[in-house]
């Protein structure tokens, strides 16, 4: 009989004798290292025999996971990341299916520790290149696996986080593994990105955000989270970026983390961060369309968004040339519009979400050249309604988009009058200036002194008085300034007395003063004079 048992052993095909062999008597022994080195050899002498080698070893570890006997499933584990390893990349496909297999057996069982082997194993081979494309392969179940591990609450916050560590690098394995290989399944579908993004998004939660250069090897689950959010957003191309942004937006709001709105902050500047230059701008868009839709939402919600909106605004700015400046300048005007239409009356959190409006336009403007600057406030100034329309939502309408032009000619840096004061913008500007509401008129005065003041003497002249002004910075204006003087000059003074003279209310008289002041000592000289003494007399 025993006889027997020796010859059915010697019949048994080569490649199962060896794989028989690598197991220990005791399975914690581990590994027969000799033996795996016999296999190995063996491998590669005989590739065509991998596929076999593969599903053996799988086989093998089925029964044993049945069986319980984990250790031996390890060894199993072991063997198979080593033959990966070994081979060479053409013949990598003969077993990958059994490999892949394998990590799928015991990514399906309850043990973690097995769990995370098998994580750690895809990880190895998300990093091996292959040449030979796969056109049948999907990672479906390791997507969805990989996600449902991110959110693991086991009791042992160690063993929790060890298993969420797991699931993150699971999934920026499949990232790697299937972002440039177009005949795999697409991991921007919509499908897989309602998984991936939420998952890293519920790590990066439970700890601090660090929006710098991370860690080498991030040694906890937000920083990891954070690391592979940054490399998907890097990898997406202009046509997948959405893909991950509006799962992102859609997490954002189910989870209510728009107020207080830090994480939101954090979160898209990383995002901004990663994403390739020439994207950026379509992260802006996407933001705005999110915030059309929640136009019905509470103001403090709105406001979160357009603050999210002007932190990362200025980030896009760079990239946004032409119409597409415009484009984005527009929008914000929109949505200022629409709050001031539908606002019945006043309230602070209506005001707050209009000043976060305007100051994103501000940030926006902030990060463009002097020249564009001067196209933003035209822009603006052509959708400021007739100051001759005196109805209360008008006035509304003229107040803060005239405010918004305020917050650009603030970044403005006035070298020549003439073109920061083309007739286009100045004319409208004018006739502004003699609106009947005291606070436009106000705001008209500021706008002409952010653009005149180019010496900084705005704040000394703040305060009237009739001794001198010794620390005034006064500079000869320059032949252009001279000509633009001697054009436009008595207009500009001519709008200002009748702004004067309206009423007397002490608002409207300090900032005209204000203004007049400017003019005088930016402007006056031997060829000037004559328009402003004629300005005295008026």
């Amino acid at each position: 009989m025993l006889g027997c048992c020796g010859c059915c052993s010697a019949l048994r095909p080569r490649y199962k004798r060896l794989v028989d062999n690598i197991f220990p008597a005791n399975p914690e022994d581990g590994l027969v290292k000799s033996n795996m080195e016999k296999l190995t050899f063996y491998s590669l002498r005989s590739p065509e025999k991998l596929d076999r080698i593969g599903e053996y070893l799988y086989q093998r570890a089925s029964k044993d996971i049945y069986r319980k006997r984990y250790k031996f499933v390890e060894i199993a584990m072991e063997a198979m990341d080593l033959l990966l390893m070994a081979c060479h990349a053409q013949i990598l496909n003969l077993f990958v299916e059994s490999f892949l297999r394998m990590v799928q057996k015991l990514l399906e069982d309850t043990n973690p520790t097995l769990q995370i082997m098998a994580t750690n194993s895809f990880v190895r081979f998300a990093n091996i290149e292959e040449d030979t494309p796969s056109y049948h392969r999907r990672y479906d179940f390791f997507i969805s696996k990989f996600s449902s591990m991110c959110y693991g609450n086991n009791d042992d916050m160690e063993l929790r986080d060890s298993i969420r560590m797991a699931g993150i690098k699971g999934l920026q394995g499949v990232i790697r593994k299937t972002v440039s290989d177009d005949l795999v399944a697409n991991i921007w579908e919509k499908q897989h990105m309602e998984k991936i993004v939420p998952s890293l998004l519920f790590n990066m939660q439970s700890g601090p955000s660090k929006t710098t250069d991370t860690e080498a090897t991030p040694s906890t689950p937000p920083l990891l989270a954070e690391a592979v959010l940054r490399e998907l957003v890097s990898r997406a191309s202009f046509g997948h970026i959405k893909s991950v942004l509006k799962p992102l937006l859609t997490h954002l709001d189910h989870h209510k983390l728009w107020v207080p709105n830090k994480f939101a902050i954090d979160t898209f500047r990383i995002v901004m961060i990663s994403i390739q230059p020439q994207y950026s701008y379509t992260v802006v868009e996407t933001l705005m369309s999110h915030l059309d839709q929640n136009l019905t939402s509470s103001p403090k919600t709105r406001t979160s968004l357009a603050v999210v909106l002007s932190k990362i605004i200025a980030i896009a700015a760079g990239e946004s040339v032409g119409p597409s400046a415009l484009d984005i300048i527009n929008n914000l005007l929109m949505h200022l519009k629409t709050s001031v239409s539908t606002q019945h009356e006043s309230t602070p959190e209506e005001t707050q979400y209009q000043e976060a409006l305007i100051n994103a336009l501000g940030e926006f403007a902030n990060h463009h050249p002097d020249y564009q600057k001067i196209e933003i406030m035209l822009f603006i100034m052509n959708t400021v309604p007739d100051p001759s329309n005196k109805s209360r939502g008008d006035q509304l309408l003229q107040n803060i988009l005239l405010k918004s032009l305020l917050k650009v000619g603030t970044q403005y840096r006035t070298v020549s009058y003439e073109k920061a004061f083309p007739v286009s913008f100045l004319q409208p500007l004018l006739k502004m200036a003699r609106a009947a509401s005291i606070p436009i008129r106000v705001i008209v005065m500021q706008i002409f002194q952010q653009l005149l003041d180019r010496h900084q003497n705005q704040h000394l002249l703040n305060v009237i008085s009739v001794s001198h002004y010794p620390t005034l910075t006064i500079e000869s204006p320059s032949r252009s300034d001279i000509l633009f003087t001697h054009k436009y000059g008595s207009n500009i003074l001519q709008a200002i007395i009748e702004s004067m003279s309206q009423e007397n209310h002490l608002e409207v008289l300090k900032s005209s003063y204000n203004t007049i002041a400017l003019v005088v000592v930016e402007m006056a000289c031997g060829e000037t004079v004559q328009e402003i003494l004629l300005f005295i007399l008026g």
